[in-house]
């Protein structure tokens, strides 16, 4: 299974919302970086997608993008087999 990092804040309903399908899709683990915490991950997260709303959901080394791109994705199909590649 892929690697799972997510860019976070404490209330973020969106964030909640993203971890709950990953674990339902059997994402036992998912590395969360608190950008309310550490003003500098805001800015690595700003770097890396040129977005500044979290959830930024990274899938291995692929940019997914929100909560609403991932369920998207989900959808369509495509994050089980994006989990399994990496």
């Amino acid at each position: 299974m892929a690697a799972v990092k997510m860019y976070t804040t404490q209330v973020c309903p969106y964030c909640v919302r993203a971890k709950s399908l990953l674990k339902q899709r059997g994402v036992a683990q998912i590395e969360e970086i608190r950008i309310d915490l550490d003003p500098s991950a805001r800015d690595a997260m700003m770097a890396l997608t040129g977005r500044r709303t979290v959830p930024q959901i990274f899938i291995g080394e692929t940019h997914v993008g929100g909560c609403d791109d991932l369920i998207a994705l989900d959808q369509k199909g495509g994050l089980q087999s994006l989990l399994q590649a990496a």
